[in-house]
């Protein structure tokens, strides 16, 4: 049996219920929406009873987690909605700890908190990172700018936020870095891959489009066009060896492919929205989770 914890209309947690469904996998769905955690009972073996819709999951049963958690619905009555809160962090700090498969735990997921310090595990792995400055000083940022040519800025922590080239209205609100320090690369020219790691099997997409940042593409009149494509070996196995290192059975590593074949790899997410690949792709992705999480992995 796997347990899903997240929002049922989110078409990544829809996915894996409507896979388990398709290949005959037993699973509970832990909805966040509508706070079906009416009391949980943990015990120090790991084990425990789960209680949800006037049904009960023995913990114990579960071989398989896949954890998406967003943040909680409030509910008309605020004191439901604060016991529904709690239960559901408490059904979290069980799953960091569950003597099962999950996808992924809430402590591995605390890398991506920090762009910088995950760039030095990326680098760590054996990819190649762009040159990055963080700082809050404009005169750093533009000393930089004139060394390297076309840069690109983005947070540094786990929000996301849309990457925009340095130029034009940007550059004349640089001062605003004295306020928040922000991160700065040096722009790589090449074809962003995204790259999902699902237990061994990987899954890789090309995006094809001339936005700095293809999920916006739309934002700014242009498009993006998804494709699978296949990496190199030795790329493939460098995926899985990082999302194993960062401890993500489930992962989604953002390359770039640059004109001349190196491979440059951005961030790891470790909670991808792997399900809008999936729909302009075909690839299994959703299929490979429910198999790893019940342990029917090839």
């Amino acid at each position: 049996m796997i347990l899903v914890i997240g929002y049922g209309d989110d078409p990544a947690v829809h996915r894996v219920v409507e896979e388990a469904g398709e290949l005959g996998v037993e699973h509970v769905l832990v909805d966040q929406q509508s706070h079906p955690v009416a009391d949980l009972r943990l015990d120090a073996d790991g084990g425990g009873v789960l209680e949800r819709s006037g049904a009960r999951t023995l913990l114990g049963d579960v071989a398989g987690v896949y954890a998406r958690p967003l943040s909680p619905v409030p509910g008309t009555d605020p004191r439901e909605s604060e016991r529904g809160r709690t239960l559901v962090e408490l059904l979290l700090g069980w799953v960091d700890v569950a003597p099962c498969r999950v996808a992924s735990r809430p402590s591995a997921m605390h890398s991506n908190a920090s762009k910088p310090y995950q760039a030095q595990l990326i680098a760590a792995a054996g990819f190649a990172v762009p040159e990055t400055i963080v700082t809050d000083d404009p005169g750093e940022v533009r000393a930089f700018a004139a060394a390297h040519g076309a840069v690109v800025f983005k947070s540094i922590s786990g929000v996301r936020s849309i990457v925009r080239v340095l130029e034009g209205a940007a550059l004349g609100r640089l001062e605003r870095v004295r306020s928040l320090p922000t991160q700065f690369q040096a722009l790589v020219p090449g074809t962003d891959v995204r790259v999902h790691v699902v237990g061994r099997e990987v899954f890789a997409t090309e995006i094809g489009s001339d936005a700095v940042d293809y999920r916006y593409a739309g934002r700014d009149g242009l498009t993006a066009a998804l494709t699978e494509t296949h990496l190199p070996d030795e790329i493939a196995d460098r995926c899985v060896r990082l999302a194993a290192t960062l401890g993500l059975p489930l992962a989604g590593i953002d390359l770039r492919r640059t004109p001349a074949g190196d491979w440059v790899c951005f961030e790891v997410n470790p909670m991808p929205g792997y399900s809008f690949y999936e729909s302009h792709t075909g690839q299994p992705i959703a299929a490979a989770l429910v198999r790893h999480l019940a342990g029917k992995a090839d």
